[in-house]
């Protein structure tokens, strides 16, 4: 709200192996009394968000927290009060968690909550939490169709849930049966499959949404609808742009040195960093990514890695 204060505050997903967070319930006495929510509170003067979310979760849950992750940062206006709420995501911590202050606590399974309502704010964390953490980039090209399905195959049974479908080599109708191909061998996984840059084929073959090039995100007005929509960005400006259009997820590239572009000036992680800090939605890391790479890339800010070579 225009000239609203903001209240900074610090926010934990505390998620177990299994993928399940932690929620909780504001108590009676406390505005939006009975309504869910991830668990942490505001940023005291002189205080990092990363010590006040330390601090809030021993208070609040009785844990210490022993690794945690910078996420997303997103700004929320409640009819009383503005508040921007920094995320990250709490993979260890020592204790049994327990509701201190007399909330009622629940593990709940992201994809399937059985705990309702949950505070405005929370929502679109939800969402991205349905994202897995490897974006998996198809490559037809070097490998061969032999070779590229039976690694599909085996990527997915080992996990994989992600897919952009780029093969910028082939024709309109071998891409669609391609694509076809892809998502035949990904719907039983319930993966996702995303199409590079064509929107109309994402529709016509139902795929799960479509990946936007650096250059179609300056030019795009709005969000399409019904479609997972992701974005390429290497700057500042796109991703401001695929913050302002609401996308579901970007594509950070190139992060390390990277075979397909070795010419470009990689980023290194400080830099990625940079442009991630503060950022609301979910980032991917992209170039030169091996999946050992995942810990740094969580430790910088990102959702995940996106990988063309390495994932294979």
């Amino acid at each position: 709200m225009l000239g609203q204060q903001v209240t900074h505050a610090a926010v934990g997903v505390i998620q177990r192996e299994d993928g399940w967070v932690l929620l909780g319930q504001r108590p009676a006495g406390k505005p939006w009394a009975g309504w869910w929510e991830f668990p942490g509170g505001k940023i005291e003067n002189g205080e990092s968000a990363e010590n006040a979310l330390k601090r809030e979760l021993h208070e609040e849950l009785g844990i210490t927290v022993t690794q945690l992750y910078p996420w997303l940062t997103r700004t929320f206006d409640y009819p009383e009060k503005t508040v921007k709420l920094h995320f990250f995501r709490v993979a260890c911590w020592q204790g049994e968690p327990h509701g201190a202050e007399g909330q009622h606590l629940s593990w709940q399974n992201p994809m399937d909550l059985q705990v309702s309502p949950m505070l405005p704010a929370n929502a679109p964390i939800i969402q991205a939490l349905h994202l897995p953490s490897v974006y998996a980039i198809t490559n037809l090209a070097e490998l061969g169709e032999v070779a590229f399905f039976t690694k599909l195959k085996t990527a997915l049974e080992n996990g994989l849930r992600l897919i952009q479908i780029r093969e910028k080599q082939l024709s309109p109708d071998a891409l669609k049966a391609f694509t076809q191909q892809v998502m035949t061998l990904a719907d039983p996984y319930c993966a996702s499959v995303l199409v590079n840059a064509d929107i109309a084929l994402a529709q016509s073959v139902g795929a799960s949404g479509v990946h936007f090039t650096s250059k179609q995100l300056m030019q795009l007005d709005k969000k399409p609808e019904n479609l997972r929509c992701a974005a390429s960005c290497h700057n500042a400006q796109e991703l401001a742009k695929a913050a302002q259009l609401g996308l579901d997820f970007v594509v950070i590239s190139p992060v390390l040195p990277t075979q397909s572009h070795a010419d470009a000036q990689p980023l290194g992680w400080q830099n990625f960093r940079n442009l991630v800090r503060d950022f609301p939605v979910p980032v991917y890391a992209l170039g030169g990514m091996q999946t050992q790479d995942l810990t740094a890339a969580w430790q910088h800010g990102a959702h995940g890695i996106a990988m063309q070579r390495g994932v294979w």
